[in-house]
C-alpha cells in the first residue's frame, strides 16, 4: 500500500476534484483506493456524498467530539462504530489521551473499489493538540509519538481490513503543524498546480518547508528507540511530481500544451521552480519528474463539468448516466440539487474525461510504484 497526499500551499487549485477523480479512475482500472479527507473544508467529502448524509454522521458524533470520555461512558461505542465515522472521530481517542478503538467503523463505499473516510470541520481541535504535543517528540514521549503517527496507523489498520492499494489524503493549503505531520508521515505527495504566480510561490514554500521538516524528523529519529522509529515511514516523504490543472486551453498548435500564452509561460516555469526548490533528496527517483504527471491529459479546464459532477456526487464521465438515473428514480432529489439536464452535445466531452483520467491514473501508478 502506498499512502499519497495531494498538497499545495495555494488553495483553489482543484486539489480535491483531482483527488476524487484520480481515486475513481484508479478504481476503474482495478486498484482499491481509500480516500481520507483531512482538509477541514471537506471538499473531497462533498464530491462523493450528499450533505444530509454527512450531516447525519456529524450529528451522531457531536457529543463524542465535544467530550469524548464522558460520552463513551454514557452511551458506549458499540452502536456508533457500526456505521461510518469521520476522520476526526477516529482521531479523537488520541486527541483526548484515551484508549484507541478496538473495533473500527466501516468506510463509506463511494464507487467501484473506492472508499471514503469523510472529513469534519472540527479538525482544528486535533491540530491544536498536535501543537501542544510536538515538543514531546524530542523527549521520546510515547503520547507525542502516538499523536504524530496516528494518521499513518489508521491507514495501515484500514489496509489490513480492506486491502487497499492506495490511500489518497486530501489536505488544506496550510503549512501548519497538521500538514507538517501528514506530509512527513505519508510515503509520497503530488502537487496539483494552476499555471500562475500563486502556485509557483506555493511550490517554493513547500520546498523550503520540506527541508525544514526533514531536518526536524531526522533529529527526532536519532532521539527515539528503534521500536518507536518503526511507527514512522522508513524513508522521508518523496515528491512524486506536479500536475498542471484547470488551465485555459487555447487554439491548437499554439504550443505543446495548447495553453493560453500567460498560462504557458508559467507552465514552462514549473520545472525550473521544482528543480530549484524541491531538493533531490526529497524527490522520488523518477526520470521525467520535471514534466507534469499525465502530460496534458487532465491539464485543461473542464469548465462547469466538475461542479455538475459534485452536485450529482459522481465522476464527471458519469454525469449523463447519473442524471438520467435520478430523473427516473428520484426526481425530487434533482429538484433540490438545482442541476440542469446535461446537454446531449456535451456527452462526448463528459466521456473523454474518463479516458484522460485513466491516462493520468496510469502514470500516477508508475510514479507511486517507485516509493
Amino acid at each position: 500500500m502506498k499512502i499519497v497526499s495531494l498538497f499545495n500551499n495555494k488553495g483553489g487549485v482543484g486539489k480535491s476534484t483531482l483527488g476524487f477523480h484520480l481515486g475513481c479512475a484508479l478504481g476503474e482500472i482495478g486498484k482499491k483506493v481509500l480516500l481520507i479527507d483531512l482538509d477541514p473544508q471537506c471538499n473531497m467529502t462533498i464530491s462523493g456524498m450528499f450533505e444530509d448524509g454527512l450531516h447525519q454522521i456529524w450529528q451522531e458524533e457531536d457529543d463524542f467530539i465535544d467530550d469524548y470520555g464522558p460520552t463513551v461512558e454514557r452511551y458506549g461505542l458499540e452502536k456508533i462504530i457500526n456505521t461510518s465515522r469521520s476522520i476526526h472521530f477516529l482521531l479523537k481517542p488520541t486527541e483526548d489521551g484515551l484508549n484507541e478503538l478496538t473495533k473500527y467503523p466501516p468506510v463509506i463505499k463511494l464507487y467501484n473499489n473506492v472508499d471514503l473516510i469523510p472529513g469534519r470541520l472540527s479538525l482544528h481541535k486535533y491540530e491544536n493538540k498536535l501543537a501542544e504535543r510536538w515538543s514531546g517528540l524530542y523527549q521520546s514521549d510515547n503520547v507525542s509519538i502516538r499523536y504524530v503517527t496516528n494518521i499513518r496507523r489508521l491507514c495501515e489498520i484500514y489496509k489490513k481490513l480492506n486491502g487497499y492499494d492506495y490511500v489518497l489524503i486530501d489536505t488544506s493549503p496550510s503549512l501548519g503543524i497538521l500538514n507538517k505531520v501528514i506530509i512527513s508521515t505519508v510515503d509520497g505527495f503530488i502537487i496539483p498546480a494552476l499555471p500562475d504566480m500563486f502556485s509557483v510561490y506555493g511550490i517554493r514554500n513547500i520546498g523550503n518547508s520540506l527541508q525544514q521538516w526533514q531536518r526536524e524528523f531526522e533529529t527526532i529519529y536519532k532521539l527515539i528507540s528503534e521500536d518507536k522509529r518503526a511507527r514512522f515511514p522508513k524513508k522521508f516523504v518523496q515528491f512524486l511530481g506536479y500536475t498542471i490543472y484547470n488551465a485555459k486551453k487555447q487554439s491548437k498548435n499554439l504550443n505543446e500544451y495548447d495553453l493560453a500564452v500567460a498560462h504557458y509561460a508559467y507552465a514552462k516555469e514549473m520545472p525550473k521552480i521544482v528543480d530549484r526548490y524541491i531538493m533531490p533528496q526529497n524527490r522520488a527517483p523518477i526520470a521525467d519528474i520535471m514534466n507534469p504527471i499525465g502530460g496534458d491529459a487532465v491539464m485543461h479546464s473542464h469548465n462547469t463539468f466538475p461542479s455538475v459532477a459534485q452536485s450529482l456526487k459522481c465522476p464527471m464521465w458519469l454525469v449523463p448516466q447519473t442524471y438520467k438515473y435520478y430523473q427516473e428514480n428520484n426526481p425530487e432529489l434533482l429538484d433540490s440539487l438545482l442541476v440542469e439536464e446535461p446537454n446531449p452535445g456535451h456527452f462526448k466531452k463528459y466521456k473523454e474525461t474518463q479516458e484522460n483520467y485513466h491516462v493520468f491514473a496510469k502514470e500516477f501508478i508508475g510514479r507511486a510504484e517507485v516509493l
